[in-house]
């Protein structure tokens, strides 16, 4: 998907700002990242838009940052009824009760460290990958912390830019089930 435009990819370059907006908020929930990205329309390839995804990142604020975070559930808890973080946090799906209640306390203890919930790109990583991430984290300064809070965020917006896209052209396809 290097070299032309797909039709999902063409079908998200020309929708109206109206409807990118959502979709882009559902990404990711700063705001300066999504008019960024929007701005940025129309995109040559998916690779382009994943750049741009990346560029719009690292250019956030902190408070630009904290905007985006606000939308990511504690890891453990995802938002009932969205399967976006049902789906990311599959890992802890799973999890036993003692990891469950691990992660809960590891989560209370980094955000009372941090002041927001931990965030990682769980997409694929199991409850004790998860846990172990947390625990190993917390020793970090803020600074450190917030640098690697924008990397998971970039990681997770790439994520879903990709899912959107490919529901996107899924959705134009016909249907060819009998």
């Amino acid at each position: 998907m290097t070299s032309s435009s797909t039709p999902g990819l063409t079908r998200f370059n020309t929708l109206a700002d109206g409807e990118a907006t959502p979709a882009l908020h559902e990404v990711c929930a700063s705001a300066a990242w999504g008019e960024t990205v929007l701005a940025g329309r129309p995109y040559a390839t998916e690779e382009a838009l994943l750049s741009a995804s990346d560029a719009a990142m690292a250019e956030l604020t902190a408070e630009d940052l904290a905007e985006a975070m606000a939308g990511h559930p504690p890891i453990g808890r995802p938002k009932p009824g969205d399967p976006t973080s049902s789906r990311e946090q599959r890992g802890m799906a799973g999890a036993s009760e003692e990891l469950k209640t691990e992660m809960l306390e590891l989560n209370l203890a980094y955000q009372e460290r941090f002041g927001h919930v931990f965030l990682i790109c769980a997409t694929g990583a199991t409850g004790e990958q998860m846990r172990d991430a947390v625990k190993s984290r917390t020793g970090n300064s803020p600074e450190q912390e917030q640098e690697i809070v924008r990397t998971e965020l970039g990681k997770i917006n790439r994520i879903r830019l990709t899912r959107l896209v490919r529901e996107t052209l899924a959705e134009e396809a016909p249907v060819q089930d009998s």
